[in-house]
C-alpha cells in the first residue's frame, strides 16, 4: 500500500510541472575545422517493384508492402514549412504534382526556390544502368528535366543513383557531366571493392567514364559506406521504426540526451575516418520513408540542436549540392576511376548478375519500342505534331518508367512486369495511330486513308495485314521506312497465305523474293500465343515467310507491292539431315554469299566460318548448355531475379531424333535445328550481300520438374587465344575491356568463377587475338561472358524455383496461362555473329549496332488494281537527296516539341582509336539534312535540353585529380556551329544536342 501510495505521489507531481515549449536550433551551418555532419532527409520510391506505380502512388495493396507516395509528399510539405532550415531530396514526383492545387503548387514553388526542396536526378524514374540503352536513360532523363525546368526554372545539379545494382560508365560521363551535373552518388558497389575503398579513403572520386572524352567529361562521384539508408541501425525514425528517439524531458523516465548524442557523435568519426576532408554525408531515409515527415524531422531537429551543444561534430541539414560544393571548396586532389562498378557483389556467394538476363520478353519488348518510338518521332516531326488525337507521350510515359531498376532489369514481381508490358501496349497502340497518320499523309498525294497498324507479333509469325488473301485482285502495299540517317538495305520477312505472288518495287519492277516454309513448331507457338494475346486462336495459318531485299533512303520510304502471279515465287530448295545413328558424314555448305557456315551432317551442327573475302576461316561451335539454380540451401543465398548462383553447367542434350534441316534459295540460306523440348528451334540465317550470321533461337518451357531451376546459355567456341580478354559495351556506347577473375581496382577473391565474371551486354560482345576477332551483337539486353578462353557465352532464358532474399520474395518463374492451362514462358530472340580480321570488326559492330536497335519499321495497307502507284508517292527521303549522314553518325533524337521547336540529337558511333578511318571528327551538315526547313535560330543545349551548353560549361566545377599533369592530352570537341553554314562537328563518342526553330 505504501509502495502504491509513493508512486501515486510521483504521477502526480510529474503531472504538476509546467511544462514549456522547447525551441530547437536548426540553423547551423558549415562548421571549418570540425567534422561536418551532412544530414541529408530523403525518400527513396519505387515506380513499381512489389507493388505497381499506380499502386505505390496511392497507397493500395498495403499487405504487400506498406506504402503510399502520395502520404510522403503530402507530409513533406507542411514539415518544410514548420522550419525554414530544413531540408528536403526528392527524385521524382510529376503524377502528385498534376494533382495539386495552384495554391499547393505556389508553396512547392517556393521551397524549390529557396532551396529548402531540392530536386535530384530529375529523371522520370531512377533508371538502371545494366539493362538499359544509352537513348532510353536519355529519354527518360529528357522528360524529366523538360518538366522541372518548365515548372520551376532549375536544373537539377546532382545524380542520385543510389539503389541501380552496379554503375555503369555511361551513367558517370553521358548522365552525369553532359547533363551538367557537379555530382554523382550512389550506394551499390562490390563489397570487397568497398572494404578496399574504405582503407584506402576512396569511396569518392573523380570518374572518368570515357576514354574518348576523357577529363572533358568527368564527375565527382561518391559511394555511401554501406548503402542508402541512415549509417546506424539508430537513427530510423519513420513512425513504426525500430530506432531509439531522442527523450529530452526530464520530468519522463527515459531521458536520453547525451546517449543520443553519443551515439552520433561516435557513428561520425567513424565514417570521417574512412572519409577524405571533414564532410561526411548521412542519407536519412530510405524505401517510401516520410510518409509520415514530422517524426523524422522532429528527431533530426533535436540531434542537430543537442549535438551543436556538444560540440564534438557539427551537425547541419544539407543537400547533396551543398556536400558538393562544401567537398569542391576544400580543393582535395582526388583519385581517379576510369571503368565501371560491374559486376555487383552484394557479399560471397552473392553476384547480383543474374538480372542482365530476367524477364528477357520484357527486355525485348522495351528495345522493340524503344526503337520503333525513335522512328514514330521522326514520323511525327514530318507530319507535324498534333495538337488533338493521338499522341506520342503515353508511350513516351511509359518507355520512361519502364527504364527504372526494377523494371527492365525483371527484378518486379511478376503482377508488376504485367503492369509495365500493359502500359508499354497502350502507348503503342496510341503510337500506332500517329505513325499510320502520318506515313498516310507522306504517302499519299491527297491524304485520304491511313496505313494499317505494323505487326508487334511479327516475332510470333503473326501478322494479319500481311496475311490477306491476294488471289482475288488485291495488292498488299507494304510501306518500309528507315529511320536511319544513310540508305539501307536488308531483307524483309513477313508471313504470307499465298504462294503464287510477285513483289514489286517503287519503280514497279518486280524484284527477286523467296519463300520459305513456316516450320511447324513455329506455327504452335504462333497459335499459342495469340492465343494469350487475343484470347483466340488466328483464324488463318500462313504457310510461307516471304523475304525481299528492300532499299530505302535515309530519313525516308519505299512501297513495295506484292500481288497475285501465276508462277510462285522462288521457293526454297530443302535439304534435311537427321542425325540419329552417327551414319551422316558429309559437310555442308551454307550462304549466298561471301560467308559460307561449314556444318557436320554428322554431328548436326556448325565446324567452320569462312568468309571468302576477308580470308578468314576459324573453327566454331555453337552449344547450349544450362546452370542449375543453387537452392540455398546451404546458406539461404539461392539462385533469383537479381542473383545468379550456378551450381555448374550442364550440356542440354537431344531427347530423341536432332533434325536438321537447311534451305536454300537466292535471298538468303537458313538452317533450321530441332534439338529438344526446352530449344524448339534455332534457326541461323545468312543473307546474300550480307557477311554475318543471324541466329534465331527459341527456347522454353524451361522445364522443372526435377524440382531445380535453370539458367540458359549458348556457347559460341572458337580456337582463338583471348587471354581471359574479353569486351562489353556499357549502355550501348562504349567498349570495356573485362579480364576473368580479375579487377583493375582491387585483388580479387574469386568465390563465383561464373557469375562473378558475368557483365550486362545491350549491344554486344566480342574477343580477340592476334589475328581475328570474334563479334556477337543481341537484340535486347542480356548477360555475358567468357568463361574459357576461345569461348563468348551469353544467357538467353531464366527460370527459378526459389526466391534469392533480396526484397522481392517471390520466384522467378514465369509463365502463361491458356484457358487455364499453364506453361513456363517461352521466349524467341535473335543475335548476330560475325569474324573479322583483327582490327575490321568496329565498323560491323556499329553500323549493324544501329541496324539492330532501328530496324526498318513496317507499315502495310491494301489496294485494288494499279490504283496504288497513280495516286500515291512511291519514295520519300526527308535529306538533301544527294547527302546522307556519315558513316559515323547517328541521329538519335528528331522530335518536335510542345512549342513547336524541334530537339535534334546527333551521336558519333566510334570511340577515339576504335577504327582507323571512322575514330575522326564528323561533319553534319543542317541544311542538306533540312532542305525544305529555313533553320531560324540554333542553340546548342545539355544533353537533357534544359540548359545551353554554353551555360552548363560556364558553371561546370574543375576538380583536382591525383597525379595529374599540365601535359595531359588535349580532348577532342566539335567546335560552335557558325549560324550561316550550319555544320556540326562531333569527335569520337561526342553527343551533340540542338533545339532549332524552323520558319513555317
Amino acid at each position: 500500500m505504501a509502495i502504491r501510495l509513493r508512486l501515486l505521489i510521483l504521477l502526480v507531481a510529474i503531472l504538476c510541472v509546467e511544462s514549456k515549449y522547447m525551441v530547437y536550433n536548426t540553423s547551423q551551418t558549415i562548421v571549418p575545422g570540425k567534422i561536418n555532419v551532412h544530414l541529408v532527409a530523403h525518400t527513396h520510391d519505387d515506380v513499381g517493384w512489389l507493388k505497381t506505380v499506380d499502386q505505390y502512388y496511392v497507397g493500395s495493396n498495403n499487405s504487400i508492402q506498406g506504402a503510399c507516395v502520395q502520404n510522403v509528399l503530402d507530409s513533406i510539405v507542411p514539415a518544410l514549412l514548420a522550419d525554414k532550415n530544413r531540408k528536403f531530396i526528392y527524385a521524382f514526383f510529376q503524377r502528385w504534382w498534376r494533382d495539386q492545387s495552384e495554391e499547393v503548387q505556389s508553396i512547392v514553388k517556393q521551397l524549390v526556390s529557396s532551396g529548402q526542396l531540392e530536386l535530384i536526378n530529375g529523371g522520370m524514374c531512377m533508371h538502371d544502368e545494366a539493362a538499359t540503352h544509352y537513348i532510353d536513360m536519355i529519354d527518360q532523363t529528357t522528360l524529366g528535366h523538360r518538366f522541372i525546368k518548365e515548372e520551376f526554372g532549375v536544373t537539377p545539379r546532382i545524380g542520385w543513383q543510389i539503389d541501380p545494382f552496379g554503375h555503369s560508365a555511361v551513367q558517370a560521363y553521358l548522365l552525369g557531366a553532359e547533363l551538367g551535373f557537379d555530382s554523382l552518388f550512389f550506394g551499390r558497389i562490390d563489397y570487397q571493392d568497398r572494404a578496399k575503398r574504405k582503407n584506402e579513403k576512396s569511396l569518392e572520386v573523380i570518374w572518368r567514364g570515357s576514354k574518348s572524352l576523357g577529363s572533358s567529361a568527368q564527375i565527382f562521384a561518391g559511394t555511401f559506406p554501406d548503402a542508402y539508408e541512415p549509417p546506424s541501425d539508430s537513427f530510423y525514425f519513420e513512425i513504426d521504426d525500430y530506432s531509439p528517439i531522442i527523450q529530452d524531458d526530464f520530468n519522463l523516465f527515459d531521458y536520453n540526451v547525451q546517449d543520443r548524442v553519443n551515439d552520433f557523435v561516435a557513428t561520425a568519426i567513424s565514417q570521417a575516418n574512412i572519409t577524405r576532408t571533414n564532410h561526411i554525408m548521412w542519407t536519412m531515409g530510405g524505401d517510401f520513408k516520410y510518409q509520415y515527415a514530422r517524426t523524422w524531422f522532429r528527431q533530426m531537429d533535436k540531434l542537430i540542436h543537442y549535438v551543436n551543444q556538444d560540440g564534438h561534430v557539427n551537425a547541419l541539414y544539407s543537400t547533396p549540392s551543398i556536400y558538393t560544393d562544401a567537398k569542391y571548396a576544400i580543393n582535395e586532389s582526388w583519385q581517379i576511376k576510369t571503368d565501371d562498378f560491374f559486376p555487383y557483389g552484394e557479399k560471397e556467394n552473392a553476384y547480383w548478375t543474374g538480372y542482365f538476363t530476367s524477364r528477357p520478353a520484357l527486355k525485348g519488348y522495351v528495345r522493340m519500342l524503344s526503337g520503333y518510338y525513335l522512328a514514330a518521332r521522326q514520323l511525327e516531326f514530318f507530319k507535324g505534331r498534333s495538337d488533338s488525337g493521338a499522341k506520342m507521350d503515353i508511350l513516351a510515359d511509359a518507355l520512361a518508367i519502364a527504364q527504372h531498376h526494377d523494371a527492365v532489369t525483371g527484378t518486379e514481381r511478376q503482377h508488376v512486369a504485367d503492369d509495365y508490358a500493359r502500359h508499354l501496349s497502350i502507348g503503342y497502340e496510341e503510337a500506332e495511330k500517329v505513325v499510320a497518320a502520318s506515313l498516310a499523309c507522306m504517302v499519299e498525294s491527297t491524304p485520304k486513308t491511313g496505313c494499317r497498324s505494323p505487326c508487334p507479333l511479327l516475332n510470333i509469325s503473326y501478322c494479319p495485314p500481311s496475311e490477306v488473301d491476294l488471289s482475288h485482285g488485291k495488292n498488299l502495299v507494304v510501306v518500309v521506312y528507315n529511320s536511319l540517317g544513310w540508305n539501307r538495305e536488308d531483307v524483309i520477312r513477313i508471313p504470307v497465305i499465298n504462294a503464287n505472288i510477285t513483289v514489286l518495287d517503287s519503280g514497279g519492277k518486280e524484284i527477286e523474293s523467296q519463300l520459305l516454309p513456316l516450320a511447324n513448331a513455329s506455327v504452335g507457338i504462333r497459335n499459342f500465343y495469340a492465343m494469350a494475346h487475343l484470347g483466340k486462336v488466328p483464324s488463318v495459318t500462313p504457310e510461307y515467310w516471304l523475304a525481299f531485299s528492300a532499299s530505302v533512303p535515309p530519313l525516308g520510304f519505299s512501297t513495295y507491292v506484292i500481288s497475285s502471279s501465276k508462277r510462285a515465287a522462288a521457293t526454297s530448295g530443302i535439304q534435311t539431315v537427321h542425325k540419329s545413328k552417327g551414319n551422316q558424314n558429309n559437310t555442308i555448305e551454307v550462304g549466298p554469299g561471301n560467308l559460307k557456315l561449314i556444318y557436320s551432317g554428322k554431328e548436326g551442327k556448325i565446324t567452320h566460318y569462312i568468309n571468302s573475302r576477308s580470308k578468314v576461316k576459324e573453327f566454331v561451335e555453337q552449344s547450349y548448355s544450362f546452370y542449375s539454380g543453387n537452392d540455398g540451401s546451404e546458406d539461404l543465398q539461392a539462385s533469383g531475379a537479381y542473383v545468379s548462383r550456378p551450381n555448374g553447367t550442364h550440356p542440354i542434350k537431344s531427347d530423341g531424333q536432332v533434325s536438321f534441316t537447311v534451305l536454300r534459295g537466292p535471298l538468303l540460306d537458313e538452317v533450321h535445328q530441332r534439338i529438344n523440348s526446352w530449344i524448339y528451334q534455332q534457326i541461323t540465317r545468312v543473307y546474300k550481300g550480307k557477311e554475318h550470321a543471324e541466329v534465331e533461337f527459341t527456347v522454353g518451357p524451361i522445364p522443372i520438374d526435377d524440382g531445380i531451376g535453370k539458367e540458359i546459355v549458348t556457347q559460341i567456341t572458337t580456337t582463338m587465344k583471348n587471354n581471359k580478354a574479353f569486351y562489353t559495351d556499357s549502355n550501348g556506347r562504349d567498349f570495356l575491356e573485362r579480364i576473368r577473375d580479375y579487377r583493375k581496382d582491387w585483388r580479387l577473391e574469386v568465390d563465383q568463377p561464373i557469375a562473378g565474371n558475368y557483365y550486362p551486354i545491350n549491344l554486344g560482345i566480342y574477343m580477340k587475338d592476334n589475328r581475328t576477332e570474334l563479334s556477337i551483337l543481341v537484340d535486347r539486353s542480356v548477360g555475358g561472358s567468357s568463361i574459357v578462353d576461345g569461348q563468348l557465352e551469353l544467357m538467353l532464358h531464366r527460370r527459378l524455383l526459389r526466391d534469392d532474399d533480396k526484397g522481392i520474395a517471390e520466384a522467378l518463374d514465369e509463365t502463361v496461362c491458356v484457358l487455364d492451362e499453364c506453361t513456363g514462358l517461352t521466349i524467341q530472340g535473335k543475335y548476330y555473329l560475325r569474324i573479322d580480321p583483327l582490327g575490321e570488326g568496329a565498323r560491323w559492330r556499329r553500323s549493324f549496332g544501329q541496324e539492330t536497335y532501328s530496324p526498318f519499321l513496317l507499315a502495310f495497307t491494301e489496294q485494288d488494281g494499279n490504283s496504288w502507284k497513280k495516286s500515291h508517292i512511291q519514295t520519300f527521303s526527308e535529306i538533301d537527296p544527294s547527302y546522307s549522314l556519315p558513316d559515323n553518325v547517328a541521329m538519335i533524337t528528331l522530335q518536335e516539341l510542345e512549342d513547336g521547336t524541334v530537339l535534334l540529337r546527333l551521336a558519333h558511333l566510334y570511340e577515339v582509336g576504335e577504327d582507323k578511318d571512322l575514330s575522326v571528327m564528323a561533319s553534319v551538315e543542317l541544311k542538306k539534312l533540312f532542305p525544305n526547313k529555313k533553320i531560324n535560330k540554333i542553340a546548342e543545349m545539355s544533353l537533357s535540353a534544359n540548359q545551353e551548353r554554353a551555360e552548363m560549361e560556364m558553371k561546370r566545377l574543375v576538380w583536382k585529380v591525383e597525379g595529374s599533369s599540365p601535359e595531359e592530352p588535349k580532348v577532342s570537341r566539335g567546335g560552335p556551329v557558325d549560324s550561316t553554314k550550319l555544320v556540326v562537328e562531333l569527335a569520337p563518342m561526342e553527343i551533340r544536342t540542338f533545339i532549332i526553330n524552323f520558319s513555317h
